[in-house]
């Protein structure tokens, strides 16, 4: 088996010279990520999920004619023989009268991403830009996207801004049978604790994933798969636990630095709940993730199935204080990029021969989780507080 780094959700912010993600930065090209995903990053899998909008597929498919990208025989796309090029859609979806959520679907070929931009072009009125709303059902998506050989996942499912479980629901059975959704991707501000307080949460492998909307974002959350080759095949495998292939470990932000962990005032940035905030009729609420999660939980603590993977908390390290771009290049070219150096921590010694001792404590204590933090909400990451 091999061991290998994946961050399924990198956004795209333009392709072609037009807009993509509109909340993403211009910076965030095809060509951008995959360079970034594998020289800085260490990744060896990456989920381009706005691949199907229409100036980025013809971006693909111009790299992949000129042989920068190559098919695999299993799925998916190699780049520079080392990275492997996920092609997906984010979809969004009114699920109920509370509100929408978003699909990933993950698609193993350029002609299954193709096909399924020709159906996405019947149910959304602009295929150009990213996360466009689809008059159509979870069940119905899902079918598309499964007769195209492909994944369906439930993209940042907690969080309250288009989270199935996060804003638009309460269980994901009240919104499409538990066997269309081959995985559950967390979101920033959730880990495997609070999702297993949901049992029907269980019965999934979760994701730890960026939803990188910048280069430096990509891999702040990635996952460690074992799989015998780098393929769309072996992916599913994985997210399957089929003959030994498994998600190994996430990987992910300790929840309290995600920016909607606890329900705040965007107004004030005062934690409220349990308590209203002073800001009385002019408060504006955000529901945090783990507000949330003690409202619905099943169980009062987490009941893991064998199988779960662990979870493990990493600071990526631009989070860290005093760590610039320069230290951040040192850092990476040293060590072999982020992903590798934050999943094996080099020994603190070993870090203070590239940015001396002061720094160096710093961010072992960082890699090593024992830092204090001041909680995010309401939009805004938590922050490390220096010692």
């Amino acid at each position: 088996m091999m061991q290998v780094f994946a961050d399924f959700h990198v956004h795209t912010g333009a392709a072609r010279g037009r807009p993509v993600k509109m909340a993403a930065s211009h910076q965030l090209t095809v060509s951008a990520s995959l360079d970034w995903a594998m020289r800085v990053k260490g990744l060896h899998i990456v989920g381009l999920v706005d691949a199907v909008c229409d100036p980025v597929l013809e971006e693909i498919r111009q790299l992949r004619d000129a042989g920068l990208l190559v098919p695999v025989p299993g799925g998916g796309l190699l780049y520079q023989s080392s990275l492997l090029v996920v092609l997906g859609a984010e979809v969004e979806i009114r699920v109920s009268p509370r509100g929408a959520a978003h699909f990933g679907c993950w698609l193993p070929t350029v002609e299954a991403a193709a096909d399924f931009q020709t159906w996405l072009k019947t149910v959304q009125s602009n295929t150009s830009l990213s996360s466009q709303v689809a008059r159509t059902e979870p069940v119905r998506l899902a079918d598309e996207v499964h007769a195209r050989g492909g994944l369906l996942v439930v993209h940042h499912a907690f969080t309250p801004f288009k989270g199935l479980i996060g804003s638009a629901a309460d269980r994901l059975a009240n919104v499409l049978p538990l066997c269309a959704v081959d995985a559950i991707e967390l979101g920033l501000s959730a880990d495997a604790d609070m999702a297993d307080r949901l049992r029907e949460m269980r019965e999934f492998t979760f994701l730890s994933n960026s939803d990188a909307h910048s280069l430096p974002s990509i891999a702040r959350e990635f996952n460690v798969l074992a799989v015998r080759e780098l393929s769309f095949a072996e992916i599913r495998a994985a997210c399957r636990r089929v003959d030994g292939r498994t998600v190994e470990a996430n990987l992910g932000l300790y929840p309290p630095l995600g920016k909607y962990y606890r329900t705040r005032c965007r107004r004030c940035g005062a934690i409220v709940a349990p308590d209203p905030c002073a800001c009385g009729a002019d408060a504006d609420i955000v529901q945090g993730v783990w507000d949330r999660i003690e409202a619905i939980a099943d169980d009062d603590v987490p009941v893991h199935p064998p199988w779960r993977a662990p979870y493990r908390y990493i600071v990526p390290l631009s989070f860290v204080p005093g760590v610039g771009p320069r230290t951040y290049a040192k850092l990476v070219q040293t060590f072999g990029g982020e992903a590798p150096l934050v999943f094996q921590p080099p020994s603190e010694r070993a870090i203070a021969e590239v940015v001396g001792e002061r720094l160096a404590a710093r961010i072992a204590a960082a890699l090593s989780g024992r830092m204090a933090v001041s909680p995010g909400g309401a939009g805004r990451y938590g922050r490390i507080e220096e010692a």
